[in-house]
């Protein structure tokens, strides 16, 4: 069988240079580490740091019923988002399964879908198939952006020494679009760190240059890794673990992105309702281990001595330091049950999301 061919973002020959451990990941070479996970997830705690994130997919959906199309295939209304602003989502199969979490732009005539890597293809056919009979173009146009972002307390600081767009303008879940180091960008007060930051769409032969001034101007790289313990603190969902086409949006606790009182149906919004009045079948919480062990994606967890559902992630948090993770469980289990690491079952705690709220 022919190896895979990894694909590489445009910012693949800084990650080299900076001497980043480079890892297979929804089929792109990416870095999961630079100086270390630890060291790079305090950064964004306390400073800044900057992710390459441009394997992420963009989708534009464009024409006369391109509003109609999206309102169709997301759980949000759309309707309700001004141009500048962006909404978080799910999109869903017909069982209310989902089959990917995604941001949504509103921009002056179109709208800008931003899907997970690995869900690039399977969502390309899924928005096509269910928007034949409508007047909209569904174009995939990852190719033509590098994403970087940059997360952390002293972002704005760092980024508005390269931008002439006034930052401070700029409020949560919206952006503008300007130039950054001189080069086309937009700019959108978004992360998946639980810090304020910004996300970049830049052109891909520009964005090279806008990240080596970001990290001289004092933003640390940072990979894969930290990325994902930082989400988990913030207690923010990753599909493949929280999320998958087995779970539902509401059972994933990303109720506050399902609207199942808009105007136009979307696909999978007869099966929440009912999910809403009949009861979900599992619910996501958070969790401590109180004993020793960190609990991992896969892990059982277990109630009056039987299995009542499963780790979906988990790690040390390195801000609380304290072993923490989510697990989607029967939905009458209470706030004290087991994990079973190593197997061997380890007391655990149910807590509130997210583990980990910046001061604002």
């Amino acid at each position: 069988m022919a190896e895979e061919t990894l694909r590489r973002t445009p910012l693949f020959e800084e990650h080299k240079a900076l001497g980043a451990r480079l890892v297979p990941f929804a089929g792109w070479e990416m870095p999961v580490q630079y100086e270390g996970i630890k060291a790079e997830h305090e950064a964004v705690r306390t400073r800044a740091g900057l992710f390459d994130v441009s394997h992420m997919g963009e989708v534009v959906f464009r024409g006369p019923q391109a509003e109609e199309a999206v309102q169709r295939l997301v759980t949000r209304d759309v309707s309700r988002l001004a141009v500048g602003q962006a909404g978080y989502a799910a999109v869903c199969l017909p069982d209310g399964g989902t089959v990917d979490d995604v941001l949504v732009y509103r921009t002056p005539d179109d709208f800008l879908v931003v899907v997970n890597a690995a869900n690039r293809e399977g969502d390309l056919a899924h928005f096509r198939e269910h928007t034949q009979d409508l007047d909209v173009e569904v174009a995939d146009e990852s190719d033509d952006w590098a994403l970087l972002a940059l997360q952390g307390p002293e972002a704005a600081a760092i980024l508005q020494r390269f931008t002439q767009t006034d930052l401070s303008a700029i409020k949560y879940y919206r952006y503008e679009v300007g130039e950054v180091v001189g080069s086309y960008a937009v700019i959108s007060r978004t992360g998946y760190t639980g810090e304020d930051g910004f996300e970049l769409y830049a052109r891909p032969d520009a964005a090279a240059e806008v990240w080596r001034r970001l990290v001289e101007a004092g933003a640390t790289p940072v990979g894969l890794g930290a990325r994902d313990t930082l989400r988990l603190e913030a207690g923010m969902c990753l599909y493949g673990n929280e999320l998958d086409r087995e779970t539902t949006p509401l059972e994933a606790g990303i109720g506050f992105a399902v609207h199942l009182d808009k105007p136009v149906e979307f696909v999978g919004q007869e099966a929440l309702r009912r999910e809403r009045d009949e009861g979900m079948r599992k619910k996501l919480v958070g969790f401590e281990v109180e004993g020793r062990g960190i609990a991992r994606h896969g892990h059982e967890v277990a109630a009056g001595g039987r299995t009542v559902g499963e780790v979906t992630s988990g790690t040390q948090s390195p801000t609380l330091n304290r072993a923490i993770g989510l697990a989607l469980v029967e939905p009458d289990v209470e706030d004290s049950f087991e994990v079973v690491i190593r197997g061997k079952a380890v007391a655990a705690r149910a807590v509130g999301l997210p583990f980990y709220k910046r001061e604002r």
